[in-house]
């Protein structure tokens, strides 16, 4: 086995301290969520204990963490799904070349530049110029897309430009209609990219902040929440709230990736069965 050179040690050493600038942050939050009754917001720690995680599930003197967890995550059901369904509708139609086709999609890559707090301060004068309610589920619904439809988008049109149309001239010689084809042949292979596309608007959607401040109206969601407890939490609770919340999301990362693995195995077996049957 040949030495190591300087330089991947050197490599090496960067990619450390570019993991530990990551997560540094969120290290240090979940040490502190760990203190005793007596511990404060800095180091050094005053006792070990889960007592602010007890205590994050009392009732609040400030602040309603729950019912902002409950609207976040409907939130965060509601985009995911709508951005699912149209990133796949968006990407089919811009496999062929329309009247305006270019224009549109310059139009819908130009809202990941725009400032976020200019988007949501735009939809929210939106709603109040129609004279609608100004709602997390309705405006901040919609202040949320112009922030997920984009990357589902992307992903979709990367998907479709690498996708093998030989498989749908099959289906159609087969005698399969054109809805046949989408829905036994096109979506069991994107299947494994519809997944990331869902955990993109789930995710994106769930810590949302800027798109969500103006246009959330009375109710909180969880970030603005979380933002709203700082000013007035002066204690570990916060930090014990901040440590679920990324063991949260971490939780859902890995339940879609397992769906991912359950797919493409599911697929794999498939083929394998197929192939004996051939045989």
């Amino acid at each position: 086995m040949e030495p190591r050179s300087r330089s991947f040690y050197a490599l090496a050493a960067f990619f450390g301290l570019f993991v530990l600038f990551l997560y540094g942050p969120v290290i240090t939050i979940g040490i502190l969520s760990f203190q005793g009754p007596r511990g404060g917001l800095t180091f050094p720690m005053n006792g070990v204990s889960l007592h602010w995680f007890f205590d994050l599930f009392e009732e609040q003197a400030v602040g309603d963490i729950w019912g902002s967890f409950r609207r976040s995550f409907g939130l965060g059901l509601m985009v995911m799904v709508v951005t699912v369904v149209f990133s796949v509708m968006g990407g089919m139609a811009f496999r062929q070349k329309f009247r305006g086709s270019t224009f549109l999609f310059y139009m819908i890559i130009a809202s990941l530049i725009i400032p976020s707090i200019l988007v949501s301060l735009g939809v929210g004068l939106i709603f109040n110029i129609l004279d609608l309610d100004v709602h997390w589920a309705t405006s901040g619904f919609g202040a949320q897309l112009t922030w997920t439809l984009p990357f589902g988008l992307l992903i979709m049109f990367a998907v479709f430009n690498r996708f093998d149309r030989s498989y749908e001239e099959a289906a159609r010689d087969l005698g399969a209609s054109p809805w046949q084809t989408v829905r036994y042949v096109v979506l069991p292979i994107i299947a494994p990219m519809l997944i990331g596309v869902a955990l993109f608007g789930f995710t994106l959607s769930y810590d949302e902040f800027a798109r969500t401040l103006l246009t959330a109206g009375s109710y909180n969601t969880l970030p603005l929440e979380i933002f709203g407890m700082t000013t007035n939490v002066t204690s570990p609770v916060l930090y014990a709230l901040g440590t679920l919340t990324t063991l949260f999301s971490f939780l859902i990362i890995g339940c879609f990736l397992s769906i991912v693995i359950l797919l493409r195995r599911s697929q794999a077996s498939k083929g394998s069965d197929a192939g004996k049957g051939m045989v």
